[in-house]
């Protein structure tokens, strides 16, 4: 049976909750200080760097290549000029103007604000704060460097400020570039990143159009696409990477973040993967979250390059008492990882395809309901594998790892289709693995003799049932301390169905079988047998050929070798009290 420990993760109960900030009253989210002092020191930084570079162009290096071959350059884009191109610069131009720039702001920064069912505070703050920046750096800029401008027929009214940096260049970067940026981030669908392209596309055209109209030299340009840029980096560090403000007010009566005086020890953690993940999903989340008593919950999104480690890893060193991990099978077993032996409870939200550790836990299926459910139970101590191999580091998984043909299944299922279709995409994939070589694999299970089967596919597993609801190993428990191994070798057509009745046989029956049992005397002699089972603590498995491999449904590229642990009771999840 499951091992309670101290619900270190239960709310205050309402008849005693602090008093917090709703929508009516307005509290600075947390780390709002701290951030907007970095923010400060960098962007001074910032503008001294551009100063710097300034000045170097218009004292000691004017008189060197390329600076002396700027003038050439204006001068070649003048004499090309012709009435289509002129009229093509001045829309482009106009692009990067202070008026277009401020009002295309302030729509997009409105309507991240109320668009959305859940407020884009973040997003819009990242935006809003970039441009205007930008606009600080670039004021400092023309005070402190005085450049004239081309000795060119200019096509504008001259400004009174310097020719260094181009200011229609930079609030172009600074605007466009910031949207491509939350177009890549928020946006789903192949045709984010055309947007986006296309977005990046116009600061570059601004900053011609400025060349030939005679309004800047080249460098000019060039400082405005690295000020802009740079407002970007720096804002956006701050508030979309680091995230060290972790929580901002609440609107439509759903209480506001707490400040730090306010807060009470601990805090709630959750850790989600934004492609699976969409806002009305967290505002769902965070209102069950609120309902059961975790107040002022931080939101930590998932990337492409550290799917849920260093997210969780931080959530623990910052005193996090409950992390919620919502995402497919590959986030919840990143962040059980990180999160064995800490004791810190985990509550798992199903998003993804798969859902295998949430389907063979009894959760529901739906997201807030799971939370829901979870929140409702209590702690319980299940166990994790730690498995290893060839090209594989050490690593945990929650629910099952295996070589064959499951693997080259996973490996052939299209994302889209699994997008659109969801765990059948699997099934498709599996109807063109079918063929997959038989192996051969030589099998030691804790310390005894090995032995040698051929298979189609072998799987270690913490738990038993697969995509589909369909159950290959009936008496998998993921809290018994022990992993269960399936060794799967149907041969031809009646194979595959003396496979199938011996999977549905297992189904009704309730022992699990002996490992002894299922070995021949021999030791090295497969009986023919189309599913065998084993159970052990430790199994090393030796492949004489590479094979496909998974963890929990992630191909994890090919290997011969595969080494594979029990760690007993090493994460607490929060289960519904039915599972007790």
């Amino acid at each position: 049976m499951p091992t309670a420990v101290p619900d270190r993760a239960a709310g205050t109960p309402a008849s005693r909750a602090e008093p917090v900030a709703y929508a009516g009253s307005f509290t600075l989210p947390r780390g709002t200080g701290r951030t907007v002092a970095r923010i400060g020191a960098l962007t001074a930084c910032q503008a001294a760097l551009m100063v710097g570079i300034g000045l170097l162009i218009t004292g000691p290096a004017r008189g060197l290549w390329p600076l002396t071959a700027e003038d050439t350059v204006n001068e070649g884009l003048e004499q090309a000029r012709t009435g289509t191109l002129t009229t093509l610069s001045s829309l482009a131009s106009e692009a990067g103007n202070t008026l277009t720039v401020i009002a295309i702001t302030l729509l997009t920064c409105l309507g991240l604000l109320v668009t959305p069912r859940l407020p884009m505070w973040r997003q819009a703050t990242f935006l809003a704060v970039a441009v205007s920046l930008q606009s600080l750096v670039f004021l400092a800029i023309t005070e402190s460097v005085d450049r004239h401008r081309p000795e060119v027929d200019r096509l504008d009214a001259s400004p009174p400020t310097s020719s260094y940096t181009s200011g229609h260049t930079g609030a172009a970067t600074a605007l466009y570039a910031g949207l491509a940026v939350l177009a890549l981030s928020r946006a789903r669908g192949p045709w984010r990143r055309v947007v986006a392209g296309l977005l990046l596309l116009l600061p570059l055209l601004v900053g011609t159009a400025r060349l030939y109209r005679g309004m800047h030299h080249p460098t000019d340009v060039l400082g405005g696409l690295a000020n802009g840029a740079l407002s970007l980096v720096i804002v956006g560090r701050a508030l979309l990477v680091d995230r060290s403000v972790t929580a901002v007010p609440s609107v439509g009566g759903v209480p506001a973040a707490r400040t730090g005086a306010e807060r009470r020890p601990g805090t709630t953690a959750v850790i989600l993967n934004p492609t699976v993940t969409d806002d009305a999903t967290r505002h769902e989340l965070r209102r069950t979250l609120e309902r059961h008593g975790h107040l002022d919950p931080v939101f930590l999104e998932t990337t492409a390059d550290d799917p849920g480690t260093g997210q969780t890893a931080r959530a623990v060193r910052e005193g996090a008492t409950l992390v919620v991990v919502c995402g497919g099978d590959g986030t919840v077993r990143t962040v059980a990882d990180a999160l064995a032996e800490s004791g810190v409870p985990l509550a798992v939200v199903p998003c993804g395809t798969g859902n295998l550790l949430a389907r063979n836990l009894g959760l529901p299926l739906s997201p807030t309901a799971a939370l829901d459910a979870a929140l409702s139970g209590g702690p319980h101590r299940l166990d994790l594998g730690r498995i290893e191999g060839d090209g594989l580091t050490a690593t945990r998984f929650a629910a099952m790892a295996g070589a064959g043909l499951d693997a080259a299944m996973m490996e052939h299922t299209d994302p889209r289709a699994k997008a659109h279709l969801g765990w059948p995409a699997y099934a498709l994939a599996g109807i063109g693995t079918l063929r997959t070589p038989r192996m051969r694999v030589t099998i030691r299970l804790d310390g005894s003799p090995a032995f040698r089967r051929t298979a189609r596919m072998v799987l270690v597993a913490n738990v038993g049932t697969v995509q589909g609801g369909v159950t290959l190993l009936p008496a998998a428990r993921p809290d018994d301390g022990l992993l269960d191994l399936l060794v799967l070798d149907p041969r031809g057509p009646l194979g595959w169905l003396r496979a199938v009745r011996t999977l549905v046989r297992r189904r009704a029956t309730s022992p699990r079988p002996s490992a002894v049992r299922t070995i021949a005397a021999d030791g090295d002699t497969q009986r023919d047998l189309p599913v065998e089972y084993f159970t052990f603590r430790r199994a090393e498995l030796a492949f004489d050929t590479p094979q496909s491999r998974e963890l929990d449904g992630d191909p994890v590229g090919p290997g011969r070798r595969l080494t594979a642990e029990v760690e007993p009771g090493a994460l607490t999840v929060l289960l519904p009290s039915r599972e007790k």
